[in-house]
């Protein structure tokens, strides 16, 4: 790809129907709709959106606590534009903001990539639904 990319770390005019066609189409798509992907991207500690002319390319986002634990998620570059750096590049702005943080992730395939950025695999990890998947009060459609 030759498009020039830019990143932004504000929410001001993100098209979220526009950012849900995407992940979807490109099989990262965990179930959220519109209105669901921008609640959590505003109730997020720090995002960043990845923009090659005025097409979604990239997002990655933190929640943190602001003092010592922090959790990155929704890391993804969309298939065409992988392996050019975007998503170092994400996670660098989200990382310059969590000095003096615990910084923990989860991801499935891509262990080598956050290795490079200084993360090391750590023996366990839980997680529990609480509930119904999307089922809560942010669960607008």
């Amino acid at each position: 790809m030759t498009s020039k990319v830019t990143y932004k770390t504000d929410l001001e005019q993100v098209d979220w129907q526009a950012m849900k066609s995407t992940l979807a189409g490109d099989e990262f798509d965990n179930g959220r709709s519109p209105s669901q992907l921008q609640a959590s991207f505003q109730n997020s500690y720090a995002t960043v959106i990845a923009y090659a002319d005025a097409q979604i390319i990239g997002t990655a986002r933190v929640l943190s606590d602001g003092v010592c634990n922090a959790y990155i998620v929704d890391v993804w570059t969309f298939t065409p534009y992988r392996r050019q750096g975007i998503a170092s590049a994400m996670m660098q702005l989200l990382l310059s903001g969590l000095e003096g943080q615990h910084v923990y992730l989860f991801t499935d395939d891509s262990v080598e990539f956050y290795e490079k950025l200084g993360f090391e695999v750590q023996a366990i990890g839980l997680g529990k639904v609480v509930g119904q998947w999307l089922q809560n009060k942010n669960s607008q459609q």
